[in-house]
């Protein structure tokens, strides 16, 4: 075939008119070894040390839900990068969140985002989001052996369902069992201080302003018992990674945004260093 490329200066025709709306069952037809989950690892003994990314939450409100991460990744006790980024836009309404070894997490959403632009240049619209969300499933379970191997990738999908009018979000096992979450959401090492703190300062009637917030608390309490969650950083002015998704489409906050936020947040736990107090009753 590639001698055939080389003579014609053409593509073979599978690669011009491809059969399915989806890249990755076209890929496993043509080149399935690109596949990240059919890929050989070499024989290793003991665990594999690679690095890996940690605490991401995500919180609903009336008008969309925001999405966010911390930006700390590990490799074993060791901190492999400070200012790793862990949430990313899917396409222009639903972004993830990477918990897990790093380097294959990267490279599953790059494939991810493809596989949704394939998707809707191909059938002329955008995928839903209820089957972005079970394509994530599939690709994260093509990645069982993998993660069998201890390179699990464990994301966080969410986005704004233009269909039924409100933001969404879905949880994930190592398996791709899928799960929607409805609130809010926290997925990583330090996920379960992260719901704790989401579950007594969480409201279904806050604003943008209020989530973004809430999200950030969250990671707060997050690194303030998780070594392997990295929390605001002032001195190198590192702060978590905050996104918003509504009717109007994904939005990554800005720096100064991000940075205002972290502050404020940082500035009263200076006074009350355990956060805000959720009331009794």
């Amino acid at each position: 075939m590639e001698a055939n490329t080389r003579s014609t200066g053409r593509l073979p025709n599978a690669f011009l008119t491809p059969g399915s709306s989806s890249f990755m069952d076209f890929l496993a037809d043509h080149s399935p070894e690109l596949l990240p989950g059919n890929r050989r690892l070499p024989p290793v003994q003991g665990a594999i040390e690679a690095p890996h990314g940690t605490t991401i939450v995500a919180a609903t409100f009336p008008g969309g839900v925001v999405l966010a991460g911390d930006r700390r990744a590990t490799m074993g006790n060791i901190i492999a990068q400070r200012d790793i980024e862990k949430v990313f836009p899917a396409d222009e309404y639903s972004a993830v969140g990477i918990a897990g070894t790093a380097g294959l997490a990267v490279e599953m959403i790059k494939l991810f985002q493809l596989e949704l632009e394939h998707f809707e240049k191909v059938e002329g619209v955008q995928l839903s989001l209820e089957g972005k969300a079970n394509r994530l499933s599939t690709m994260i379970r093509g990645n069982l052996g993998m993660a069998l191997q201890g390179l699990a990738i464990i994301p966080l999908f969410a986005g704004w369902d233009v269909d039924r009018e409100k933001g969404r979000i879905f949880s994930y096992d190592v398996t791709g069992g899928r799960s929607e979450e409805h609130g809010f959401a926290a997925t990583g090492s330090g996920s379960v201080f992260a719901r704790g703190s989401l579950k007594k300062l969480y409201r279904e009637d806050l604003t943008v302003e209020q989530a973004t917030t809430l999200v950030v608390q969250a990671l707060y309490d997050a690194a303030d018992d998780d070594s392997a969650t990295g929390g605001p950083d002032m001195a190198r002015r590192i702060y978590p990674l905050v996104t918003v998704i509504t009717d109007e489409g994904f939005r990554k906050l800005s720096e100064s945004e991000a940075s205002e936020i972290a502050r404020a947040v940082h500035e009263r736990r200076l006074e009350e260093p355990d956060g805000p107090r959720a009331a009794l009753l």
